[in-house]
């Protein structure tokens, strides 16, 4: 069974001036000389770590991270009172992409996204195809109408009750019918302990259904890190507030224009956080696609199952 590949060190790295007054922080590692791969990390706001570089044979691939604009290394932080959120959208992280892709001379590369990255992922390579020689989903998210009701309409807090209940905790009860419209207020609230219980609830209730089974070490460390829980929940409220500026279905309407791209679909059977139908609904919208559901996952792709699916799929694309 395929396992992570040992720890490395970026051999590059920088901040890219991607206008807006935004620099994103990008780094390389494994062979200068291999084929280009980006990881687009999840969230948005959840940022890259040292642990995505592990998912790639670091002498076959040219490995790029980076930080989507405001959260991780990226400036201006979202927590930083200059941070313009205005120009932080689904197009923007784009059009970074882009300008990251022309500023270190890749001609094409493989894209990498788990979650959110599945969805920047799949509207980075409907625009720009041409630049794609292959797509590794993980945890597919289209954000449609049904991902928006199974997350706030009921059904995923049948699952976890009393997980919901103190997700609820901090929203007044006559705003309690829109989470996302009260979570907005909260974490823009100018009290600072208001908007940190806010943001604490907010990862907590996240956290409490990523993986098959939960670890609470983890979301431990995620909690006392303010800037990292700030990032992740603000800027997922104001994406999907947005409903991520995509229309209905667009990703699945426009799935086309990905055809003879080689593709990769990894799902834990058990996900929770984006519901496996997702990706069942693009892999027979894109039949040459291969879908792995993985029988013994949930959402993380940390997970043994998952780990191994992704790193074979990576594996198998290296040479080619």
């Amino acid at each position: 069974m395929p396992e992570l590949y040992p720890e490395i060190e970026p051999h590059q790295s920088g901040l890219l001036d991607v206008g807006d007054g935004n620099r994103i922080y990008w780094e390389e590692s494994g062979n200068p000389d291999g084929k280009p791969v980006v990881f687009l990390h999840g969230g948005p706001g959840g940022g890259s770590s040292p642990k995505h570089r592990r998912l790639f044979d670091p002498a076959a691939y040219r490995i790029v991270l980076l930080d989507q604009r405001g959260c991780g290394r990226s400036l201006p932080h979202v927590k930083d009172p200059e941070a313009d959120w205005s120009v932080n959208t689904t197009w923007h992280l784009v059009a970074d992409l882009e300008l990251l892709r022309e500023h270190l001379g890749i001609e094409r590369w493989q894209v990498f996204g788990g979650s959110w990255g599945s969805t920047l992922g799949l509207a980075y390579a409907e625009t720009h195809p041409e630049r794609v020689t292959e797509l590794v989903l993980r945890g597919v998210w289209l954000v449609d109408s049904q991902d928006y009701h199974w997350a706030f309409g009921g059904p995923l807090a049948n699952l976890f009750p009393e997980e919901w209940e103190r997700f609820m905790e901090p929203m007044p009860v006559g705003e309690r019918h829109d989470p996302l419209a009260a979570y907005h207020r909260l974490l823009n609230s100018p009290d600072h302990e208001i908007k940190m219980r806010a943001a604490r609830a907010w990862t907590r209730w996240e956290m409490s259904h990523v993986w098959l089974l939960p670890k609470p070490e983890v979301l431990a460390k995620q909690e006392a890190d303010d800037a990292f829980i700030l990032a992740h929940t603000g800027l997922e409220v104001h994406y999907l507030r947005h409903h991520c500026w995509l229309a209905e279905d667009q990703l699945i309407d426009n799935a086309d224009r990905l055809a003879g791209i080689p593709m990769t679909i990894v799902h834990g059977r058990y996900d929770v956080v984006c519901p496996v139908r997702s990706a069942v609904r693009l892999h027979e919208r894109l039949p040459g696609s291969t879908l792995v559901i993985v029988p013994d996952a949930g959402h993380s792709f940390d997970e043994p199952g998952t780990l191994s699916a992704l790193i074979e799929a990576t594996d198998g694309y290296a040479h080619g």
